[in-house]
């Protein structure tokens, strides 16, 4: 599996966080900035990790900014990207589960490390149901 990763600054230190973390699993990691705690803006972030995954060159992505919502936003905007701010576990196991994100995005202002590093955890682990949900998660792709 490889995963996108982009944060703006507001996100910086739980970027680099969780690219550990997920360096440690043995999940390649594509780091698409920023580097520092130098302010920027998020939409450019955010939009880089959502053209990753919707063009398949990465399988999934997570954005981090202060609070996750701009970052979120900026994702989404991206056709094919279905983004989810998640803010615990339960969370991040249904919007896998009913939603099928592909980008996973947290708040590094607002979500301890411990609790995003479970979060992560689970929305790596957790698979798709499909059935019942493919149809809503079609007409989230549709034009």
């Amino acid at each position: 599996m490889k995963i996108a990763i982009a944060s703006d600054h507001g996100g910086f230190e739980l970027k680099e966080n969780v690219k550990k973390y997920l360096e440690g699993r043995d999940i390649e990691v594509m780091d698409l900035g920023t580097y520092s705690e130098e302010s920027v803006d998020y939409p450019a972030y955010g939009k880089a990790c959502g053209q990753a995954v919707a063009s398949g060159e990465a399988d999934r992505g997570i954005v981090c900014c202060g609070t996750g919502i701009g970052i979120s936003i900026a994702a989404n905007k991206v056709k094919g990207v279905r983004c989810a701010l998640c803010t615990d576990v339960h969370m991040a196991e249904m919007t896998r589960k009913h939603n099928d994100a592909n980008v996973l995005a947290m708040g590094g202002r607002t979500t301890e490390l411990e609790t995003a590093l479970a979060i992560t955890a689970a929305w790596l682990d957790t698979e798709f149901e499909g059935g019942r949900h493919q149809r809503r998660v079609d007409m989230l792709d549709a034009e």
